[in-house]
C-alpha cells in the first residue's frame, strides 16, 4: 500500500533510525504551508538521550527555527503511536493535527496507556487521525525487533 502524504517521508526517517540501530520511528513536522518543517528518526541511542524521541527531535528543531515553543497550525506525521511524554510535549506545542501509522498498546499514549490528550490537564488536543501506513509502519519494527531476538 503507498502510504499517504507525509507519512513516506516519516517512513524514510523510520528505516534511516533503523539503519543506526534505533528503535525504527519516524516523524516529519509540517507547516501552514504544507511544507516539511522538520524531520528526523528517534535517536535516544546516539545521543544517550532518553528523550530524543523522533517526535521531541522535530518538535524541538522546528521550535528552535521559529523562535517559540508553540507551532499552532502544523501538523505532525509519525509512524508510531506517541509514547506519553511525546503526547504531553505535543500538546505544549499546540500541534494542530497529529496522524500516526501504527498503534501501540504497550507504550502509546494517545489511545492507549495514559491518553493523554483525555485528561482534563490536558490544555490542548490536536485533531488525530490513525491507522495511516499502519501495516507498513508495523512491518518496519516487526523487521527491526525480529533480527535482534533470537
Amino acid at each position: 500500500m503507498q502510504s499517504p502524504g507525509h507519512m513516506d517521508t516519516a517512513l524514510a526517517e523510520a528505516r534511516a533510525a533503523a539503519a543506526r540501530g534505533e528503535v525504527p520511528v519516524g516523524a516529519v513536522l509540517v507547516g501552514p504551508d504544507g511544507r516539511v518543517v522538520a524531520q528526523a528518526g528517534n535517536r535516544t541511542r546516539e545521543r544517550s538521550d532518553p528523550t530524543a524521541h523522533a517526535e521531541i527531535e522535530v518538535l524541538r528543531a522546528a521550535c528552535a527555527a521559529a523562535g517559540s515553543e508553540r507551532l499552532p497550525d502544523h501538523d505532525l506525521y509519525v509512524t508510531l503511536e506517541p509514547c506519553p511524554m511525546c503526547a504531553a510535549a505535543i500538546s505544549f506545542a499546540r500541534i494542530r493535527r497529529l496522524y500516526y501509522a501504527a498503534a501501540d498498546p504497550k507504550s502509546g499514549g494517545v489511545a492507549h496507556g495514559a491518553r493523554v490528550f483525555a485528561h482534563p490537564q490536558c490544555h490542548h488536543a490536536p485533531e488525530i487521525y490513525d491507522g495511516i501506513a499502519a501495516e507498513e509502519a508495523e512491518a518496519v519494527l516487526k523487521a527491526f525487533f525480529a533480527a535482534r531476538r533470537p
